[in-house]
């Protein structure tokens, strides 16, 4: 389990968002809360999916990581986040409003 202040890479390369959105919600389902998440994606629509996975799940978006040779998104672990459909996470799981 990570600590608060550690840094985990996912290297989604040119996975589309949604198989993205899956490593991404199964990765931070197993860190602590305030660790970060950078998510390296070639997915020319994570910049616009990631902040609203973020916004109903309730993870922090903390935006592009600045000095990277690829597209790099950063996400910081929220304590209680939103559950999400087992299969799409782009949608609110069982039981959330």
């Amino acid at each position: 389990m990570a600590g608060t202040g550690d840094v985990v890479t996912i290297d989604g390369g040119d996975l589309g968002c949604a198989r993205l959105l899956v490593l991404l919600r199964d990765r931070v389902a197993t860190m602590a809360p305030g660790a970060v998440v950078h998510l390296v994606t070639a997915d020319p629509v994570a910049p616009i999916d990631l902040p609203v996975w973020c916004h109903m799940t309730g993870h922090d978006y903390l935006g592009v990581v600045t000095g990277t040779d690829r597209p790099t998104y950063a996400v910081a672990v929220a304590a209680q986040p939103a559950s999400t459909d087992a299969r799409n996470p782009w949608h609110r799981g069982p039981g959330t409003v």
